[in-house]
């Protein structure tokens, strides 16, 4: 009961991109306040809504801090509630614990996807817990998940055959039927996709890019919503299994940048940050050989008409303000994944803690 009760927590949270007047600035520090800190936590999979959040961790538990409970909720359960939301709670299947990468959401519930075989998908309903997609291919390694609308979402990750795999609900998330490969564009040898941080998805509208590396690295583009699908190269360094992009964030139907490198050499800054301008044709080599190195996540801050950028990784935070031209790192203290509630306050997740992010000038 108490995991229903939580999961129940989870539904309704979503990460903001709000728009307001654009304003000029120059971010010159960040505040770290921790909210969360245990040694065996590890988190990748994060979303918020308003000052709370919620998180699924790879020892397969799921939490949430902070939230407000959704209106209409008036049993007595909600006591119940609201001590929940401030523990953790672990999930498995027969004896399997889910390594979670992935978590999403719409107003039909919260969405949590694990890596590797048996990959699960777990809908978290208002009043129920339900696998609703479980693949045993052992091959199978999940990376990403995202929605783009209440009924229709798509989740990413490396091949079982000759092509990414990739699942689609249109029903909101009941049920998820695998694409063939007769639908998408075939794999290049060693290439596959990086459960880092969640976002190897990208969406905008109806528009969807998904980012691919490891010995290959490109884009696979869909322009309606998972229908159809063609493939677009890339400059980021690839040719080993650790290269590649780990990350992608759109700020709009034309302004796109990924971010990764190799973490096996953290410290590299050749080659791994590109920016397209063109809704992800062609992508162009930026900040070479200066800037941060391998990062694990990036995100446009809202409001920056594609200015303002924010990565993260193992090796700490940076800042750009012109698009990734150049880069200010703003702090050694490492985080895994990052979303942005605003223009200047973040959540980011990572090993032993989940973190709120104050950005100042």
């Amino acid at each position: 009961m108490k995991v229903l009760l939580v999961c129940l927590l989870l539904f309704g949270l979503c990460s903001c991109k709000s728009e307001a007047p654009l304003k000029s600035r120059n971010i010159s520090e960040v505040e770290i306040e921790t909210l969360l800190q245990d040694s065996l936590l590890n988190v990748r999979a994060l979303e918020i809504d308003g000052d709370g959040f919620g998180f699924a961790t790879s020892n397969g538990e799921i939490g949430v801090q902070g939230f407000t409970l959704p209106s209409g909720i008036n049993s007595p359960d909600s006591i119940v509630l609201r001590e929940i939301a401030k523990k953790t709670i672990q999930l498995k299947h027969d004896s399997i614990i889910p390594n979670f990468r992935s978590l999403s959401i719409n107003d039909k519930g919260g969405f949590l996807l694990s890596i590797s075989s048996p990959t699960l998908l777990y809908r978290a309903g208002v009043d129920s817990l339900k696998l609703v997609y479980k693949e045993t291919h052992p091959k199978a390694f999940y990376d990403s998940m995202d929605f783009w609308n209440d009924q229709e979402g798509i989740a990413i990750g490396d091949p079982t055959d000759d092509c990414m795999s990739i699942i689609i609900t249109r029903d909101g998330g009941e049920t998820w039927t695998k694409l063939s490969c007769d639908d998408l564009p075939k794999a290049k040898e060693g290439e596959a996709a990086f459960a880092a941080s969640d976002t190897n998805i990208a969406i905008v509208g109806d528009h969807t890019w998904v980012a691919t590396g490891g010995k290959a690295s490109r884009i696979l583009f869909s322009p309606d919503k998972g229908i159809t699908w063609e493939v677009f190269e890339t400059p980021i360094i690839q040719g080993k299994e650790t290269t590649g992009m780990y990350s992608l964030d759109f700020y709009d139907e034309n302004n796109g940048f990924a971010i990764g490198g190799d973490y096996t050499k953290p410290n590299d800054t050749l080659n791994n940050k590109i920016r397209t301008i063109d809704g992800g044709k062609t992508w162009q080599v930026v900040a070479n050989g200066k800037g941060p190195g391998y990062r694990s996540c990036v995100q446009y801050i809202p409001n920056s008409n594609a200015k303002e950028l924010v990565a993260v990784g193992f090796k700490g935070i940076d800042y750009s303000n012109d698009s990734g031209e150049s880069w200010k790192h703003l702090s050694n203290e490492g985080f895994y994944t990052i979303r942005f509630l605003n223009d200047s306050v973040a959540y980011a997740a990572g090993k032993g803690r989940i973190s709120k992010l104050i950005f100042k000038e």
